[in-house]
């Protein structure tokens, strides 16, 4: 059996979490200093849900049709990205159109994230072995910053980000990629991620897959620590 040498890390709903819509649409009210009562703000909030506006939250109840094909390349270019969720979030009516830029801008804020309880301590134990650590994710922009802002970023050595490279999971060029990047054989490559269909795709190329729960951080508290019982 292959010893495991390095591992590659989904981003959202993997080693952090993005905030609830009601926190994400408060925030974006204070930046653009619009007023809006509770219960307006908790209904649309949760009209923004449903509409699939949040990035890294849930997927659209109903997407409309001008946006069907958006949604299927939306990680594969940073305008593609910001197109499709202004897009999702102007299906819901609220008081300011500078709303919908200022919920976008939200959604890549540091603030806006929250690391998994052990994420730190596990890429910390894995960097400590020597392990190569990697983050490959299907995103629109550049995660590195939020990394950094939660002292993640010392223990990444590469970050392999779609729309950078006009690809997105499940497509095996990106985990390859992903793998030359750590500079490994992907047989000696562990991806791990909450999509079973996206990052899973990685054994594909010969990756081993190991898959997370999506939940809240405070649902999720050693939801990652199975990775080090996985490495050598």
């Amino acid at each position: 059996m292959t010893v495991i040498k390095g591992v590659l890390f989904d981003f959202s709903g993997t080693l952090l979490r993005i905030e609830s819509a009601e926190s994400w649409l408060r925030a974006a009210l204070t930046a653009s200093g619009t007023a809006m009562d509770d219960a307006e703000l908790v209904r649309s909030a949760a009209a923004l849900e449903r509409a699939g506006a949040l990035p890294g939250g849930s997927s659209p109840v109903e997407l409309p049709g001008d946006l069907g094909e958006l949604w299927e390349i939306r990680d594969r270019d940073a305008r593609h990205h910001r197109a499709l969720y202004t897009g999702l979030a102007r299906q819901v009516p609220l008081p300011d159109p500078e709303l919908y830029d200022a919920l976008y801008e939200r959604s890549r804020a540091a603030e806006a994230w929250q690391p998994y309880p052990d994420a730190a301590e596990v890429l910390a134990e894995l960097h400590r072995r020597g392990t190569r650590i990697g983050v490959l994710s299907n995103i629109g922009w550049d995660l590195r910053p939020v990394l950094r802002a939660h002292g993640l970023d010392r223990y990444v050595d590469v970050c392999v980000l779609s729309y950078e490279h006009g690809l997105q999971k499940p497509d095996p060029r990106l985990f390859a990629l992903g793998c030359r990047e750590l500079g490994l054989d992907p047989a000696a490559v562990l991806m791990v991620g909450d999509d079973r269909t996206a990052d899973g795709g990685a054994t594909a190329v010969g990756c081993s897959f190991l898959p997370v729960d999506h939940l809240p951080v405070d649902r999720r508290p050693d939801g990652l620590r199975p990775v080090l019982e996985r490495v050598g």
